[in-house]
């Protein structure tokens, strides 16, 4: 699967562009290169909402978060008033969606970032590296003499699901359950699909809460070195001159709280460590390379986040009229940061469709955002992808996509993650 080429943006017509058509969604990189060129910041009225895509205008938005707020609510699209009242029917039966980091401003986001952080200390993500490793020799055992895989239901999923399960204390008997209610979080991110199936997502989101409710009342009786109850016990500040002390965080926020790390911890991260696979596999010479110099590694991990970008953009909404790149965005218009096609910005990135480990300029992109919202699993991911290709190294003699695959990425604008990657493989010791 090759990158596209400047060359294919002829073919592209900004004024009839639509994110959820399907060729543009399974390679939005031409459409992207055109925006850069001739549109950075591209008013898509059909869908109400602005895409900014060239590094510059995107690195000015994530700084500045007075004009551009994180408070857009869901990162879904909008949709027609019944269909909102089906949802917040749904809802309704359980725990209200209440923001805490990710559509939160500071200060709010600020006081919530500040409590839940700690558990991703470098020290505390140092910690995981063991478990990390073990659960990746076991998956690699598990398959390394079959002869052939499909990376991402033998791979991809299993590893940062049973990662983030194991920070969040969540037992091995609900791996499938943990992964279900991750898939519906984000089922509407970026999507098109139909009100019953966002009406589905938001009851498995209901079995989310009603499950981590209950292991929250039972960290209340039976305290546990866990993440759940440092939640309980921790204190947020309001901000209000009348209350002296600080409060705790109530359940809605709590579960807020653990559906966001539910999902930051494991969905970023299948997307990466598929892409990884499938670059390296496009680029044997790399392998090569990385097989002999595993100190080459890191840097595959980031040339691996900027080329495929796993979140490939982010809303947010203006809260004033402001002129940005020479286009004026209305006072509560939806704006979309493209992360993806900043990371692939000519004016920053020499050659940016082509996979190099090598450029000097690595850790420039912004595939984990930046600034107030730099994403808090990144040195959890990154680690991940570290460690797992420091495992393949070791094991994997060779592989090459197998002629089963066509490629397919999951249908999000926001979202980008291949839905399945066949390998075939030989060990190291086959091999030798």
């Amino acid at each position: 699967m090759s990158a596209p080429t400047s060359s294919t943006t002829a073919e592209v017509d900004l004024s009839t562009f639509n994110p959820f058509d399907p060729t543009t969604l399974q390679c939005p990189y031409p459409h992207y290169q055109k925006m850069r060129e001739d549109q950075p910041v591209l008013e898509v009225k059909a869908l109400g909402m602005f895409l900014v895509t060239n590094h510059a205008l995107v690195s000015e938005i994530i700084k500045d978060t007075v004009t551009y707020s994180s408070a857009f609510g869901n990162t879904s699209m909008p949709i027609p008033a019944e269909d909102r009242a089906k949802l917040v029917e749904v809802i309704a039966e359980a725990y209200p969606r209440v923001p805490t980091m990710l559509t939160a401003d500071p200060p709010n986001h600020t006081r919530y970032r500040r409590l839940v952080s700690k558990a991703f200390t470098p020290r505390a993500i140092a910690e995981l590296e063991p478990v990390i490793r073990s659960i990746t020799t076991r998956l690699i055992d598990s398959w390394i003499d079959s002869g052939g895989i499909e990376f991402v239901t033998e791979f991809g999923v299993p590893l940062p699901v049973e990662v983030i399960a194991k920070a969040l204390n969540v037992p091995d008997d609900r791996l499938v359950d943990f992964k279900r209610w991750s898939d519906d979080s984000i089922a509407g991110i970026g999507t098109s699909i139909s009100i019953d199936q966002r009406v589905e997502a938001e009851r498995g989101v209901n079995e989310f809460q009603r499950y981590f409710a209950a292991e929250l009342d039972k960290r209340r009786e039976h305290p546990q070195e866990d993440l759940l109850t440092n939640l309980l016990n921790a204190r947020i500040d309001d901000d209000d001159p009348e209350v002296s002390d600080k409060r705790a965080l109530d359940t809605p926020e709590m579960l807020s709280i653990l559906q966001q790390l539910l999902v930051a911890g494991n969905e970023t991260t299948t997307k990466m460590l598929t892409e990884m696979m499938r670059l390296l596999a496009d680029n044997p010479a790399e392998w090569e390379k990385v097989k002999a110099d595993p100190s080459r590694i890191p840097a595959i991990v980031e040339e691996t986040l900027r080329l495929s970008t796993p979140t490939q953009g982010m809303f947010r909404i203006a809260t004033r009229d402001v002129e940005l790149g020479g286009v004026l965005i209305p006072k509560g218009a939806r704006v979309v940061i493209v992360f993806m096609s900043a990371n692939r910005d000519e004016a920053v990135f020499d050659e940016p469709d082509a996979f190099n480990p090598d450029r000097a300029n690595i850790t420039d992109h912004l595939a984990f955002s930046k600034g107030t919202h730099f994403c808090l699993g990144a040195n959890l991911s990154r680690l991940e992808g570290r460690v797992a290709l420091e495992e393949f190294c070791k094991r994997l003699g060779s592989f090459t996509l197998t002629d089963s695959n066509d490629f397919a990425y999951h249908p999000s604008f926001m979202l980008r993650g291949l839905v399945k990657l066949d390998l075939d493989i030989v060990s190291s010791t086959v091999a030798a």
